[in-house]
């Protein structure tokens, strides 16, 4: 993976990270720099399950932008499942 590659995968992570936290429902009480670091794992993560599974990554691909929000989604709300339970949080 290239610089610019990192970069655009920050950018796409960003924006990723954002429209998980849109699709989980309910409020999430999590502070926005951890749905951003969310955002840039999952979008990393979906280009590489993407890859992996023959998609071409090399400009817009829907089937990995879905993958991508479905990974920050699960994250999110892997994220706010655990908070809630350690502060007591129903």
């Amino acid at each position: 993976m290239t610089i610019t590659g990192i970069i655009s995968a920050v950018v796409v992570g960003l924006i990723v990270g954002a429209l998980g936290r849109l699709v989980v429902p309910g409020r999430q009480r999590i502070p926005l720099w951890l749905t951003l670091v969310i955002g840039i794992v999952a979008a990393l993560l979906g280009t590489t399950i993407a890859r992996l599974a023959g998609v071409d990554t090399d400009g817009f691909s829907i089937v990995e932008l879905i993958a991508q929000i479905a990974l920050a989604a699960l994250g999110v709300a892997v994220v706010v499942a655990t908070s809630s339970r350690r502060a007591g949080v129903r």
